[in-house]
């Protein structure tokens, strides 16, 4: 089953760069962008039941991706928040653990790890209910 996966990054470049590879080399659905701190936030909180995984970018248009991770940490079991930064210091990664965040990586240096991540979290991911209470059949059935 695919990841449905959500993305809060200002940078449409590297936003559409990073749909790419993890649409390609994992098994990753884009269900949704956004750019700023507000526009992720409302989304997220009102699509609970559409998204498995949210990337989200520290600094934003608007807001702070800090702000985002805030707003999300009381979510389902198994929706994972992790965060893409070109400032993943060790502060950067402690205040982050302090709000729940699942993962960190560098986006200089640590986008196969992602890919990785999002490969292991898509493999393991169990078989959904969609918002009808359907179950949804795995890949492949």
């Amino acid at each position: 089953m695919k990841l449905r996966t959500y993305i809060v990054e200002d940078n449409a470049t590297i936003r559409e760069n990073l749909i790419g590879t993890l649409e390609e080399l994992a098994s990753v659905e884009a269900v949704g962008v956004a750019e700023t701190e507000d526009e992720g936030t409302q989304w997220l909180a009102t699509h609970g039941e559409q998204w498995d995984l949210a990337i989200v970018d520290l600094f934003l248009r608007q807001g702070s991706g800090l702000g985002v991770l805030a707003a999300c940490r009381t979510r389902r079991p198994g929706q994972k928040m992790v965060v893409l930064s070109n400032y993943a210091t060790p502060d950067v990664r402690m205040r982050c653990a302090q709000l729940g965040v699942d993962a960190v990586f560098d986006k200089s240096n640590e986008i196969d790890a992602l890919v990785d991540y999002c490969v292991l979290h898509s493999s393991s991911h169990p078989v959904g209910v969609d918002v009808s209470g359907s179950r949804t059949p795995p890949s492949g059935a």
